[in-house]
């Protein structure tokens, strides 16, 4: 396809926050960029659209080449669009807008892994982040608060993703755990159980923990599809 302009136009990124909860610490992937602008800086995953690229696809095929975390590792866990970034001069080497994505997996799901013109990617722990390059600090904030809403009084049709943090048997002090890094709110125990049982269908084993140093707890299973509100 031909593209013929009379006038300036921006150009189009996407960069994608990928979280992951580790040691029970909220953490997200960044990559060391190894080119300039910001060479030696660490940033979000991602780089430009393709002409015949939808931004998705783009996205995720940026995240594949930058950190490693292909597509099929992705399958199944939310991957959406949180917003898009555009102040002029955002980006020292043209006018550049961007379309953040967010996507939440297990740690233990991927491994990641630089290339192209990344230099390294690590996890990085939310609460202790290094300087970022462009103006990634204020979209991985913005992402952190869609990651939150995720579980928010009004669930988002992704929030069963968070149970993919829990084993397949758990009990709901571990449940509670997992969202409060989720929502990075403490939350009132008796509450969340009768909120979490008020919207999924979970299983009770009919089993509890054994060994180590607290009473044992009641096992449960996440069970059906999430019930419905009303």
């Amino acid at each position: 396809m031909a593209y013929t302009y009379d006038y300036p136009h921006p150009a189009v990124t996407t960069d994608t926050a990928v979280f992951s909860i580790i040691e029970g610490r909220l953490h997200v992937a960044l990559i060391e960029r190894g080119a300039p602008p910001f060479k030696g800086c660490w940033a979000l995953p991602g780089g430009f659209v393709g002409m015949e690229e939808d931004l998705a696809e783009g996205a995720r095929r940026e995240l594949a080449e930058e950190a490693g975390v292909t597509p099929d590792q992705l399958s199944g866990l939310p991957f959406f669009q949180i917003g898009a970034f555009g102040a002029p001069g955002r980006d020292p080497r043209e006018r550049v807008i961007t379309v953040a994505f967010l996507t939440l997996v297990p740690m233990d799901r991927v491994t990641l892994v630089a290339s192209t013109d990344a230099a390294r990617a690590e996890w990085f722990a939310y609460d202790d982040l290094p300087a970022l390059a462009f103006d990634h600090a204020d979209i991985l904030a913005q992402a952190r608060a869609a990651l939150s809403r995720l579980v928010s009084t009004d669930l988002s049709a992704d929030a069963d993703a968070v149970f993919s943090f829990l084993p397949e048997e758990f009990t709901l002090s571990q449940a509670q755990t997992v969202f409060e890094t989720i929502t990075g709110a403490a939350l009132e125990k008796r509450n969340f159980r009768k909120w979490i049982k008020a919207h999924w269908e979970l299983e009770d084993l009919q089993k509890k923990t054994s060994g180590g140093r607290h009473r044992p707890a009641a096992l449960f299973r996440l069970g059906g599809a999430r019930r419905q509100a009303g």
